[in-house]
């Protein structure tokens, strides 16, 4: 197929033409980093049918034998349980914690934050979700290898192990930079949404 052409506008460039993929519920497979495939996944998985059309952009692409408008919104035909159990990984940690200090409360890039161990590892603190959270480094380094109590810094909230459902309502809090037009139906941000 032949590319979009190269028009203004922030959906104008190749491959700046993402569908928002939906489970067939309706429902974002994934908030946070937002479920999206690139055009020309979405125009095989259309042809393959595997998913359903939901909305179109005004660009179309075109092979010797068709012309097909590109997918803004797709939903997939068979559902896909989410997972139960989110894995144990960093991002997860700082996505539980909203990207942001369990000690001081503020909010840093993730470059800046790091992983506290509650009850330290010299302490025989496990690295599990009821004992690892987000620290700022300032805090990390100021609580050290001592107990909350010995040195009256203790977590904002208790760490435990998040449901899936939990990490994607975190996720809603942390809206990508772009978000399409014909996507406002389907995800529900407390922001305005550029056309």
């Amino acid at each position: 197929m032949t590319p979009p052409g190269q028009g203004g506008g922030p959906g104008a460039a190749l491959g700046s033409f993402p569908a928002l993929v939906l489970n067939a519920d309706f429902r974002p497979l994934s908030y946070f980093p937002l479920s999206l495939w690139s055009w020309q996944d979405a125009v095989k998985a259309v042809y393959l049918d595997r998913v359903s059309v939901l909305s179109e952009y005004d660009t179309t692409v075109r092979s010797p034998r068709h012309a097909v408008r590109l997918p803004s919104v797709i939903a997939l035909r068979e559902y896909i349980p989410s997972a139960r159990r989110p894995a144990f990984t960093r991002f997860n940690v700082f996505l539980r914690d909203s990207f942001s200090c369990v000690y001081c409360g503020e909010e840093r890039p993730t470059q800046e934050l790091t992983f506290d161990h509650v009850i330290p590892r010299s302490r025989g603190g496990r690295t599990s979700w009821e004992n690892v959270v987000t620290a700022c480094g300032p805090c990390n380094l100021r609580k050290g290898s001592r107990l909350p109590a010995e040195i009256r810094m203790f977590p904002r909230r208790e760490p435990r192990q998040p449901t899936g459902w939990e990490l994607q309502d975190n996720g809603r809090m942390f809206p990508p930079n772009y978000l399409h037009e014909s996507w406002r139906d389907y995800l529900y941000w407390d922001t305005e949404l550029e056309g």
